[in-house]
């Protein structure tokens, strides 16, 4: 089984202008990969029925369920530390009765339920994120950049946190992310795109050994100059 999203085009109504214009194919994980600006979280937004009111959204769907936000479609935003409101505690912002069942399910501890936002690290704000997005046992969780705002260690544990929810779940994912090291981590396939168009999509370690555009040859070198500047 398999969702569809058919041409999905998005266009801002004042000029007439396209800025997404893609079909994409999620068998199990597929990344979205591309530069800021290419589209790739617009992408996310139109799945989420979230575009600002001056953009005009055609797509068509075919999957084996009902795609709705909240109940079979779940959001892992960016940035953990903009996403929780700062003035309630954890088990205030959670939706559904098993909060500490899914805390200790994103390996952490179920008291941190009593404390606020302000009392966690990045990592452990992404966990709880993650918990939220599953507390709805979600058929398709969509995340957007989730490790850029984390450091190394918290990075490499979020992102085996994800695999780890892909061998124990009957899940789809969506990521998007311009990092081909975090995307390689979970994803079976990559879709590059680039102003709003696909321009190469292939299994991963096919697509990252043996890519065909300059685009993507493009984001891999960016991708590898930047992974030696940081050491």
């Amino acid at each position: 089984m398999s969702i569809n999203i058919d041409q999905l085009t998005i266009t801002r109504t004042r000029e007439g202008k396209t800025l997404v214009d893609i079909s994409l194919l999620i068998t199990s994980a597929l990344g979205i990969a591309g530069a800021s600006g290419s589209g790739k979280s617009l992408t996310l937004k139109a799945i989420l029925d979230l575009l600002p009111s001056d953009m005009q959204l055609a797509k068509t769907i075919t999957a084996p369920f009902a795609l709705t936000r909240g109940e079979t479609v779940s959001f892992v935003p960016q940035n953990p530390f903009t996403a929780l409101s700062p003035m309630s505690k954890i088990k205030e912002q959670f939706h559904t009765p098993n909060a500490q069942q899914m805390l200790s399910r994103v390996h952490l501890d179920p008291a941190l339920i009593d404390r606020f936002p302000s009392e966690l690290s990045g990592g452990q704000l992404q966990r709880v994120i993650i918990a939220m997005a599953l507390s709805r046992s979600p058929k398709l969780l969509l995340l957007d950049e989730p490790t850029t705002a984390l450091d190394g260690e918290s990075k490499e544990a979020i992102l085996r946190l994800l695999v780890e929810i892909r061998a124990e779940n009957e899940i789809y994912m969506l990521f998007v992310s311009h990092d081909f090291s975090v995307l390689s981590a979970v994803c079976e396939h990559i879709a590059v795109i680039d102003q709003g168009k696909i321009v190469e999509y292939n299994q991963t370690q096919t697509l990252l050994t043996n890519p065909k555009n300059a685009v993507t040859q493009k984001l891999i070198d960016a991708n590898f100059v930047q992974r030696l500047w940081r050491k």
